[in-house]
């Protein structure tokens, strides 16, 4: 768990809207266009300084779980989405899913979007990473598609497959891959002294994070549509994610949990509630999260576009949530 200090910055708000400021040094993990290209085009891994989760037990409720056979026999996969939002993928075969498909940038236009649509879906394929020398060919054509995906979309002409659309099966992707229970604490766990538990399903999950943000900041994509599909329950699903031990995905996280409070106005109170259920279980119940330092950057600035006089509902928060962080054990927690 990463210090947290100078907790008083966040409570000084300066006159605008409540509309979070887009800073750049808060939220450095909005990574490069033209390093991921080239890193696409190169065969690379995506090259980052915040790199983490495996896509484990999902939520309950959230998705479905059946047998697909891949190359190395049958294996429990899992498609689905965390939002009732996911693709119409029913009894889907593994001729169907995991084989090679045309490249998005040879195929005519007009068959671009159903392809799009169809590498979504074989991306929705959920590997176990605890034997790394299983199904490896499976895992591969998924990295490989996923890198696709974020190639295509790097370019604003791209962008424009980003339509309603594909988003029901873009979500079904992204709650396949990301959405999902995380493994029990470890309990001798030091941050100060041992390493991070890395999630070993990274190569995967990083490239859903990196093509997730893509969409999420795309100037085509139209909040009004889009928020059908990154609902609330998406949002609190994220924020619950916080507590992963991984700093890469927590990196990730406060990138994408910040766009999405800037993109959709709608739910910005429901996020900043969730926020202070992390908070409350923080502080009165379990004394420890592996997130609230990062859940502090991006309060620090969506705080600071808050309008003056404050709302009633931002003093409340500001007393109930965040002045309770300052009592002396809870301290101790965070430094």
């Amino acid at each position: 768990m990463k210090k947290v200090t100078g907790l008083q910055q966040f409570l000084s708000p300066k006159g605008g809207s409540d509309k979070p400021k887009q800073d750049s040094s808060n939220l450095s993990t909005v990574h490069s266009v033209g390093s991921m290209a080239s890193s696409v085009a190169s065969g690379n891994t995506i090259d980052s300084q915040s790199t983490g989760p495996s896509p484990g037990r999902r939520v309950k409720g959230v998705s479905h779980k059946f047998n697909v056979k891949t190359s190395t026999g049958s294996n429990p996969v899992s498609l689905g989405s965390g939002n009732n939002v996911g693709g119409s993928n029913t009894a889907i075969t593994n001729q169907q899913l995991l084989k090679e498909l045309p490249a998005l940038r040879d195929s005519p236009p007009a068959r671009r979007e159903s392809l799009f649509i169809q590498k979504l879906r074989l991306c929705s394929v959920v590997f176990s990473f605890d034997d790394p020398s299983s199904d490896k060919r499976g895992k591969d054509l998924k990295r490989q598609t996923l890198l696709e995906l974020v190639d295509y979309v790097n370019t604003p002409a791209g962008q424009k497959i980003f339509t309603e659309s594909v988003m029901q099966d873009l979500m079904a992707c992204i709650n396949a891959n990301v959405v999902r229970a995380l493994p029990p604490a470890t309990d001798d766990f030091d941050p100060e002294e041992d390493e991070p538990v890395l999630e070993p399903a990274w190569p995967h999950l990083q490239v859903a994070y990196e093509f997730f943000l893509r969409f999420i900041v795309s100037s085509e994509v139209n909040a009004k549509v889009a928020k059908r599909y990154v609902d609330q329950r998406f949002c609190l699903a994220l924020v619950d994610l916080f507590d992963s031990e991984d700093p890469r995905e927590r990196d990730y996280l406060k990138t994408i949990l910040h766009r999405i409070y800037g993109k959709f106005m709608s739910h910005r109170s429901f996020i900043r509630k969730a926020i202070s259920n992390v908070f409350y279980r923080f502080v009165y119940e379990t004394e420890r999260h592996n997130g609230i330092g990062e859940l502090l950057e991006i309060l620090g600035s969506i705080i600071n576009g808050f309008a003056i006089p404050l709302k009633k509902e931002h003093l409340q928060f500001l007393v109930r949530a965040l002045i309770p962080l300052h009592k002396p054990k809870v301290k101790s927690c965070l430094c």
